[in-house]
Order: structure tokens, then C-alpha cells, then sequence
């Protein structure tokens, strides 16, 4: 791919920043909207102050990536009228109605009960007020679906035709459009996703905690189970939606999937088996690997659930892609994905789910009521583990993103408009060099100030919230305001 300063690489880069930065704050505010629910549920269930008190405590960090989230994704909406007028042109007739539904429906839904939920703390009944995040969670879920089905129609278009003297994609059939097997493939992935993130970052940062000797011991204690749990249970549901994305993927995106598993020539067969690229590093201009270490069977097992099987390599895909393609697009047209990008940016993936399910497991034995809080204190080597794990799910996210969206090249609608008939035709060099600039030092302020602020409320610990409030009788006293 040619990635000299050009218009389109200017664009390319811009967009992969914007959206990385934002889904660092998307998935772990989502995530951190259940963590909350579940705690202040438990609080309800159980009538324990402590869940109450984390319930306030992990609230502040949920807000805190809520506002960036949101901060960072209006910046990323700009990038369409930016950059990507004539990706804008072309899909604008089918992102309407679900962009418009995200914003009216799922958007305002959480963002107003966000608004209740925080200023109505012992103003009514502790189920009601539980309510309230757990519609502000079931909102925010909701945007991610309107998104993704946005999303999934540029992995797999459906639901639409191709007005050909406009040139744009026209929506037909709405129900297509939501029942496109994609948005059911990357919904739940990303949701559970989300969860995990969430899940791991409050055992990771209260292992942090745990390591500074906090008094509130019992406190954190809590908050790494209730984080371990829900990792331990959202990692089996990673694995069982990424298994299910990879099967669909092998006739959906074949290049993709060639790229994830390192493939440019066909491997398997009839009654034959498919090793497993473990580490490999590929030439991508001549289409072929440099070295590999495989492992007999693994590739079998992991693309068909059996022992034989057969996927087709990329050098074969390309050809199929330049007879299907070439009267349209050109036979110029490269359809090589960037190999060495999406094969580890898999394994990122890959890693990190084995990370998850050992951290969690081990996490929850060490955690059990049977040890103590002495005993926990003194495992200062995993409490180190833990507070590490705490930014792998960034690391596992942003490899998903990587594989999802650089494994559609050549195109931003799969199959009708390549990357480079989508950029805005009258952007210069220069002006895209500046917003790039301006842009990454935004992000870098957005995210010191996250990073800043979350680091602050972890190192203050829960004592604010767990005061007992005064009763001011005067409205107008100086407490009132305090």
C-alpha cells in the first residue's frame, strides 16, 4: 500500500487516530455503565453501605470517560464533512435513519437518565435510582447497535441498490438493513467487549490501590471481585463470538481472514489438516511469508471445528477479487490487505483472551473469603500482574478495531466504493498535515486530563463518599453547597 504523504494516506491516518482514541473511551464507559448497575444493585439486594459507597466511588470514573467518549465522538463525526465528503455522499441515504435513531432515541435515553440518575442520590427509593443507571446502560448499548448496523453495512452491504445516475447508495429496505447477519456478528462482540473492559480496569486499578497499602482494604477487595467476575464470564462470551465472527468471516471477507491466519498460498484439503501460524512475518511485496512457526492441526480446528479443512490463500483470493472486479474498478486495483498489520493485531486478540481467562481465575482464588486480607496484600507479585492488566484491554480493542477496518481494504463500502474514490476531492496536503497536528494534540490533552483526574480519584480513595453526609436543615447554609 502506498503510504507516502498523500491526501488519501493523510485521511487514512486522521480516521484510524479519531476512531482509535474514541473507542480507548466508548467500550470502557459502556462497561463501566453495567459495573455501576451491577454494584448499585447489589447495594439494593443486599442493603450493604459498601456497594453504595462503590457505586459512588467508580461513578466518578465512569463520568469521566462518558464525557470524553461523547467529546471524542463528535470530534470523529467531523471527519465526514473533513475528509470523507464523498463516502458521505454515497452512504448518507443509508446511515440517516439509524444515525438519526442513535441520536434520538438511545442518546437521549442515556444522556438524560445519566442527568437523573446523578442528582437524584437519596432523593427517592434506592431501586428506583438503580433504575435509572440501568437505563442509562441499556441506552448506551443501544447507540453502540445503531453504530454498528451504520458499520455493518459497510462490511456487508444489504438492504439497498445503487442509483445509477447519482451514484449513491439508496436504502430500500430498512429491515435488511437491521437484520444483516454482520451487526449480529460484531453487536455482541463488541458489547461483551465493552464489558470486559470495564470488568478488568476496576480489579486492575483496585489492585493498584491494593498496592498502596489503602486502608479500605474491604472496599477494594469487593471491587476486584465484582471486576474479576464479570471478566471471567465476559471472556468465555468473547470467545464464543469471535469464534462465531471467524466462521462467517471465511466467506464474507476471505482476504481478511487469509490475513489474520497468515495464508497467501491455499492451505488444507480434502481429508487434510490446516497447521496454525503461531508468530510468521511476511513479505508483502512479493505475497509470501519470510518464516513461519506452525502447529500441526490448530488452523483445522480453530476455522471448521474439525480436524481436516481448507482456506483459500490470499494470492488465489486476489485473483478471484481481479476477475470479479476489473471491469469496474480498474485491473490496477490492489486487493492486498496489510498482512503483517492484521496478523498480529489477531494475535493481540488472541493473547489477551488467554490473559483474561488466567488473570481472572487466579484473581478470584486469591480473593476467596477463606484468605485474608493479610493474604492478598502479601501476593505484591500479582497485584503487580493485575494492575498491568489493567490497559490490555485497550490493547485487545484496538487490535479488534485494526483487523475489522484494515482488513477491508480496498474499500470503505465492501464490494461499491474503494478508500480512495471516498475522500473529500477538494482537501489539500496541507490543510489535512494541520488538522492532523491539531487533532493529535487534542486527544493527547483529552487524554492526559482522563488519565490525570482517574489517576487523582483512584489515589483519594472512596473516604469522600463514605462520610456520612451532614443534615443541613438550611437551604441557604454553607454546607448546602458543599
Amino acid at each position: 500500500m502506498d503510504l507516502a504523504l498523500s491526501v488519501v494516506s493523510l485521511a487514512r491516518f486522521q480516521f484510524a487516530m479519531t476512531t482509535i482514541f474514541h473507542f480507548f473511551f466508548v467500550p470502557f464507559s459502556i462497561g463501566m455503565g453495567l459495573v455501576v448497575s451491577i454494584m448499585e444493585t447489589l447495594y439494593v439486594i443486599k442493603k450493604d453501605e459498601v456497594y453504595k459507597h462503590m457505586t459512588q466511588f467508580w461513578a466518578k470514573i465512569f463520568l469521566l470517560s462518558f464525557a470524553v467518549g461523547v467529546v471524542t465522538g463528535i470530534i470523529q463525526e467531523f471527519q465526514f464533512g473533513m475528509n470523507w465528503s464523498a463516502y458521505s455522499r454515497f452512504v448518507g441515504d443509508i446511515f440517516g435513519a439509524p444515525l438519526a435513531i442513535e441520536a434520538l432515541v438511545a442518546f437521549f435515553l442515556e444522556s438524560t437518565f445519566i442527568g437523573f440518575w446523578m442528582f437524584s442520590w437519596d432523593k427517592v427509593k434506592p431501586a428506583l435510582h438503580a433504575t435509572f443507571i440501568w437505563l442509562v446502560t441499556i441506552g448506551s448499548s443501544l447507540s453502540a447497535l445503531w453504530i454498528l448496523i451504520a458499520n455493518s453495512f459497510m462490511q456487508n452491504p444489504t438492504g439497498f441498490i445503487l442509483n445509477k445516475e447519482t451514484g449513491r447508495a439508496q436504502l430500500v429496505n430498512f429491515a435488511d438493513l437491521i437484520k444483516n447477519h454482520q451487526v449480529w456478528l460484531e453487536f455482541p462482540h463488541v458489547l461483551i467487549g465493552a464489558f470486559l473492559t470495564a470488568g478488568f480496569v476496576v480489579a486492575g486499578m483496585s489492585a493498584m490501590a491494593l498496592l498502596r497499602k489503602t486502608k479500605n482494604t474491604d472496599f477494594f477487595r469487593k471491587s476486584m471481585k465484582v471486576g474479576l467476575i464479570l471478566g471471567l464470564v465476559t471472556t468465555f462470551g468473547m470467545l464464543f463470538t469471535g469464534d462465531r465472527h471467524s466462521l462467517f468471516l471465511q466467506n464474507d471477507q476471505p482476504m481478511k481472514f487469509a490475513a489474520t491466519e497468515g495464508l497467501y498460498e491455499n492451505v488444507g484439503g480434502k481429508n487434510k489438516s490446516e497447521p496454525w501460524a503461531v508468530i510468521g512475518w511476511y513479505n508483502e511485496k512479493e505475497h509470501k511469508p519470510d518464516f513461519e512457526i506452525n502447529v500441526p492441526y490448530v488452523l483445522s480446528i480453530l476455522a471448521h471445528h474439525s480436524l481436516t479443512g481448507e482456506n483459500k490463500g490470499a494470492n488465489e483470493i486476489s485473483r478471484e477479487l481481479h476477475a470479479k472486479y476489473d471491469k469496474k474498478f480498474g485491473k490496477d486495483m490492489n486487493y492486498y490487505v496489510p498482512f503483517n498489520a492484521i496478523f498480529y493485531a489477531f494475535r493481540v486478540m488472541a493473547v489477551s483472551a488467554g490473559a483474561f481467562l488466567m488473570v481472572a481465575i487466579v484473581g478470584l482464588w486469591f480473593n476467596r473469603k477463606k484468605h485474608s486480607d493479610e493474604f492478598l496484600m502479601n501476593q505484591k507479585w500479582w497485584l503487580w500482574i493485575m494492575s498491568i492488566v489493567t490497559f490490555l484491554p485497550f490493547a485487545a480493542n484496538t487490535g479488534g478495531w485494526l483487523v475489522t477496518e484494515l482488513g477491508r481494504y480496498p474499500w470503505v463500502v465492501y464490494g461499491y466504493l474503494t478508500i480512495a474514490d471516498a475522500v473529500s476531492p477538494n482537501v489539500s496536503a496541507g490543510s489535512m498535515l494541520f488538522s492532523n497536528i491539531v487533532y493529535f494534540l487534542t486527544f493527547c490533552t483529552l487524554g492526559g486530563v482522563m488519565v490525570y483526574y482517574a489517576a487523582r480519584v483512584l489515589r483519594e480513595g472512596p473516604d469522600d463518599v463514605m462520610k456520612p453526609k451532614a443534615v443541613v436543615k438550611d437551604p441557604f447554609a454553607e454546607e448546602a453547597f458543599n
